[in-house]
């Protein structure tokens, strides 16, 4: 998206993908009360209508919200279609839709494997895709994909969650360098830990609670800043950052030490099972 489009979203059009919890919600608030016009996409349509009348009614921007499987790229293209029949051409795309069930990879079904890289990866490759098609020839657009601090960094329960959050960045890093030279921008975002149902339940050091967890209208704002700001990467909260670079310095051993010694791999491993159970309900029921 050109310079002033990025700055300005006011009669933009920014479709979320699982916007009606979490981050993709308070993102659609925060694209809303700029003035932007909003598609709200998630396998609950009900909530999804739900919330777009909530933030439209609070914000007086045009929210629609929609029914979106992102694992199925005709949906995701039904999706677009929609949204664009009711708010005009997509200029921003937010990949947020995904999942995080926890537990031992030894343990974990192999349909909970392919569901959590259905959702976290393949989504976030179809919706990119797709957006790419629209933005591409008009020569501006922004798709911003929702990684994670587990995107740069392993932790036990959660492998594969890792593995697909590691996968987006390396896919977003790809994809701004293919699409940087046809006007088109690209943000990551790293989020610490998020105070929403997917990360509910963890047992947090209390230092690691302190430095790393963030409400989701903290990564709200942080999207709007990175893509005022023309950045390609913005960790949430910012401090990680400058965490994640001395720990990427430090010798494997090193870094297993630290990590015994300051009890960052015992977040999901000793996880609330009965929070974990109810999120895990959920999204194995029918909702993202």
């Amino acid at each position: 998206m050109a310079s002033e489009s990025r700055t300005n979203l006011r009669g933009r059009t920014v479709a979320v993908t699982g916007g009606a919890r979490g981050i993709g919600r308070a993102s659609a608030a925060a694209f809303s009360a700029v003035g932007a016009r909003v598609a709200i996409g998630d396998l609950d349509a009900e909530l999804a209508q739900k919330v777009a009348t909530e933030i439209g009614g609070a914000t007086g921007s045009e929210v629609v919200g929609l029914w979106l499987d992102v694992t199925d790229p005709g949906s995701f293209e039904h999706f677009f279609d929609q949204a664009e029949a009711a708010l005009g051409p997509v200029d921003v795309l937010l990949n947020n839709a995904g999942i995080m069930p926890t537990g031992l990879f030894f343990d974990e079904d192999p349909a909970v494997t392919d569901r959590i890289i259905d959702i976290n990866l393949r989504g976030v490759i179809a919706g990119s895709r797709l957006a790419m098609q629209r933005f591409v020839p008009r020569g501006n657009g922004v798709i911003i994909n929702v990684a994670s601090l587990a995107g740069v960094r392993g932790f036990p329960a959660v492998a594969t969650y890792c593995a697909t959050k590691h996968a987006v960045l390396g896919f977003s890093e790809a994809l701004e360098a293919e699409v940087r030279e046809h006007g088109v921008s690209v943000v990551v975002v790293l989020p610490g830990v998020v105070r929403t149902e997917l990360s509910a339940g963890a047992s947090l050091p209390t230092w690691m609670e302190r430095l790393s967890t963030v409400d989701p209208d903290d990564v709200a704002i942080a999207i709007l800043a990175a893509m005022r700001r023309g950045k390609f990467r913005v960790t949430v909260p910012g401090r990680l950052g400058v965490l994640l670079l001395l720990m990427s310095l430090m010798p494997m051993k090193l870094r297993r030490w630290a990590d015994r010694i300051a009890g960052t791999g015992r977040a999901y491993v000793q996880a609330d099972p009965v929070l974990r159970e109810s999120y895990r309900h959920r999204i194995f029921g029918g909702g993202e």
